[in-house]
């Protein structure tokens, strides 16, 4: 039997990256999936029929996870499709250019607080309810990051907004716990299409060569670990940060 096997996931940013790996593994393990999008129909549309090709049931939603309203009216769809879930999985998030704090425009600060925890903050609040504790544990992921442990000049949005997630991981697992299981995954830099973007290869090769391992992770590595706590094997986790970062932090 699949590990996941006629269970729901719900996944924020599921159409491409880390969060689209996610997806296509959970859907492989069996899970039925809900994942939202904010701008591109089309990616959203071909992720779409690649986890349906996986024997699947499987729909898209167009959320803005800043946006109250848009989360509660996804929610009245998951509760009209599936009228449960199983599994939360909070990856939705942004990046944008890093700038020293006193250059920085408060709209990035605000833009990044209100989608990496804001955002989490209202999926947790209005899906909480729906997770199914019966007959195996319901199971929210966080998907924090790396910088988070460590900060970055010129990231004090983004590692700001991702310290408070971690922290937000923490004081629901301890709400949650033990009907629902909450964890964080931190990663370290991942082989996506944005990051793989920088038109600079000296950064990328600089940024690997930080790292002990000397290479970046896979969306598949990230995946893979998700999808390990999401099943029962990962029934002794509570509250935990995982960091699969190469080596580049150790803690």
């Amino acid at each position: 039997m699949k590990k996941l096997e006629g269970r729901v996931a719900v996944v924020t940013g599921g159409d491409r990256g880390i969060g689209k790996g996610i997806c296509l593994r959970f859907a492989k393990e069996g899970a039925n999936i809900v994942f939202t999008y904010f701008n591109s129909e089309e990616k959203a549309k071909a992720t779409l029929e690649e986890i349906k090709a996986l024997g699947v049931k499987a729909i898209a939603v167009k959320v803005d996870v800043r946006n109250e309203e848009e989360i509660i009216q996804m929610r009245d769809i998951v509760v009209e499709e599936f009228g449960r879930i199983n599994i939360l999985v909070n990856n939705a998030g942004i990046y944008l250019a890093e700038v020293p704090v006193v250059d920085m425009p408060v709209e990035d600060w605000d833009n990044t607080i209100n989608t990496d925890l804001r955002g989490v903050f209202l999926m947790v609040k209005h899906f909480g309810k729906l997770i199914e504790t019966e007959p195996t544990r319901g199971k929210v992921i966080n998907i924090s990051s790396e910088l988070s442990l460590i900060g970055r000049a010129g990231g004090a949005h983004y590692c700001a907004a991702k310290s408070a997630v971690n922290g937000f991981t923490k004081s629901i697992a301890l709400e949650f716990a033990p009907e629902i299981l909450v964890n964080a995954i931190a990663p370290g830099p991942v082989e996506t299409d944005m990051i793989m973007a920088y038109d600079d290869p000296e950064w990328i090769e600089n940024e690997k060569n930080q790292i002990p391992l000397k290479r970046f992770g896979t969306v598949g590595e990230i995946a893979a670990l998700a999808a390990f706590l999401a099943s029962d094997e990962g029934d002794f986790f509570c509250g935990q940060l995982i960091s699969p970062n190469g080596g580049a932090v150790l803690h």
